[in-house]
């Protein structure tokens, strides 16, 4: 069983930045060993929608509307999954969530997928952004 624990959310003014953490936790597994690892998001009264994904090869992908603000990465050594989110906006106020999955996926993929295929998931934390 894989453990997902989200850290750095907070609150922030328009054009801020914020650096998510996802720590992973669960031998034998690291984050090396997962088919993929990602980002989602649900605000208040949404659906939960894919912000930001990386695959066992590195590559990319990010949903429209955080394309060039956002940035994932992961440190395997630290087995840790990264979101550096900058020139916030009020749209991007969400409780953030990370995921993780043993099968092999694309990150074109990962996005492309919805949220219920999803094995497993950190508790989420709050990014707010004030106008």
């Amino acid at each position: 069983q894989v453990q997902l624990v989200e850290s750095g959310g907070g609150s922030v003014q328009t054009g801020g930045s914020l650096r998510l953490s996802c720590a992973a936790y669960g031998y034998p597994y690291t984050i090396y060993s997962l088919g993929w690892l990602g980002w989602f998001r649900q605000a208040p009264g949404k659906e939960r929608e894919g912000v930001a994904f990386i695959d066992t090869d590195g590559v990319t992908s990010y949903a429209d509307p955080v394309k060039g603000r956002f940035t994932i990465s992961r440190d395997n050594g630290k087995n840790t999954l990264y979101l550096q989110m900058n020139s916030l906006k009020p749209e991007d106020t969400a409780m953030y969530y990370c995921a993780a999955d043993r099968r092999r996926m694309t990150a074109i993929q990962a996005l492309g997928q919805g949220p219920t295929q999803v094995a497993y998931w950190g508790r989420g934390t709050q990014v707010t952004v004030s106008s």
